[in-house]
């Protein structure tokens, strides 16, 4: 097993396959402009789908594609309040009762503390 073994090789961070009688794949390039005004290409396979949106590679912002339809915009849920989450538990006749309860106890304890 020692015999076999590779010296002096590092294995993993050099590639021993050479590129002989290989032909690179056709590409397209598509260009993107940031909010901030950048303009970068960004190489594709010729057969690839563009992004509508890619990340500047100056600035991390969203770029849009140029000549590119607008992307969809994201469909936003509204926030839920308390409020909203409290009307899926519960009716609002029943709302009312624990209210009218509630304060039935306060009331009580005022008279009792006079």
């Amino acid at each position: 097993m020692g015999e076999r073994s590779l010296r002096g090789s590092r294995l993993g961070s050099v590639s021993y396959e050479t590129e002989r009688n290989t032909a690179p794949i056709d590409r397209q390039y598509a260009e993107y402009r940031c909010p901030s005004g950048h303009l970068f290409t960004v190489p594709f396979a010729d057969d690839a789908e563009l992004p509508d949106t890619w990340e500047c590679k100056f600035d991390g912002a969203a770029a849009k594609l140029v000549g590119g339809a607008e992307p969809a915009p994201k469909k936003v849920k509204p926030p839920r309040t308390h409020w909203d989450m409290l009307l899926e538990r519960r009716s609002v006749e029943d709302l009312e009762e624990v209210l009218a309860e509630r304060l039935e106890v306060l009331r009580g304890r005022r008279t009792r503390a006079s």
